[in-house]
């Protein structure tokens, strides 16, 4: 997504003291070096608490290195937080790919016009172009069918509450017998399951050694939160390159 934008390739990095924020903001195993690798120059002003009520420190800090990409994973809270006081302290920054904070329309909306043109990974869409193995429902039907009954726009967990109960189908049906736990155990570990979220298998060869046997990954693309109707907002797909399958809708633009 960056890519598609012209910036200086100068990130400033908000990674909050939990377990989220020391993962990604880890100098070896984190975000940094993937960062480094494609060239971009991360400001990391350091960890700070969750639910802190000032961020001109790392507002500053930004500023200084004149940063024109922001990331990192943040509680929506805090985000809003740090993001009206940035732009009230002039900070402007092209683009801002934010984990956590901008998975629901409801905490985009919380910014206002102010929201519009934020970006983030999106793992789940009615874009994705996957179907239920339980009932053959499109994900666009599912996300329909979830807007119809409850009244509630679309949200990306839906789909993947959805695939937990197919593999769960899956695995009942291939085991000996629910009561007989390594039976269950091993259907699980032998699961090759399209599901409404993609195909589901543990032991790819794209996924580290140690994470083999417990991690299955899914299709993942990038999408920019749109303002329509004055105050909602839709979240459009911008990036596909790691998952071509995924149609995009638009192309990204910078922060107005």
């Amino acid at each position: 997504m960056w890519g598609q934008v012209q910036t200086n390739k100068s990130v400033g990095g908000l990674f909050p003291n939990d377990g989220d924020g020391n993962a990604w903001g880890d100098k070896v195993v984190g975000f940094p070096p993937v960062l480094n690798k494609l060239g971009y120059k991360l400001t990391d002003p350091g960890r700070y608490q969750n639910l802190t009520d000032d961020f001109t420190a790392q507002i500053n800090a930004f500023k200084k290195s004149d940063c024109e990409i922001m990331t990192g994973v943040v509680l929506p809270p805090d985000f809003t937080t740090f993001w009206n006081q940035a732009l009230q302290q002039g900070l402007k920054p092209k683009v801002a790919s934010i984990g956590k904070a901008l998975l629901f329309p409801v905490a985009v909306e919380a910014l206002g016009r102010n929201g519009n043109n934020l970006s983030s990974e999106v793992w789940w869409s009615p874009y994705h172009p996957f179907k239920s193995s339980i009932n053959g429902m499109s994900a666009k039907d599912l996300a329909d069918a979830y807007q119809h009954a409850s009244g509630k726009p679309w949200t990306q967990p839906i789909g993947f509450v959805h695939a937990l109960f197919e593999l769960a189908a899956d695995v009942a049906k291939r085991s000996s017998g629910l009561g007989d736990p390594k039976s269950v155990v091993t259907a699980i570990a032998e699961t090759k399951l399209d599901t409404v979220v993609g195909p589901i298998q543990w032991g790819q060869a794209d996924v580290p050694p140690f994470a083999k046997k417990n991690v299955a990954k899914t299709p993942l693309v990038g999408g920019q939160w749109r303002l329509k109707d004055g105050s909602k907002y839709e979240i459009v797909i911008t990036d596909n390159k790691t998952a071509p399958a995924i149609p995009t809708g638009g192309h990204m633009q910078p922060i107005a």
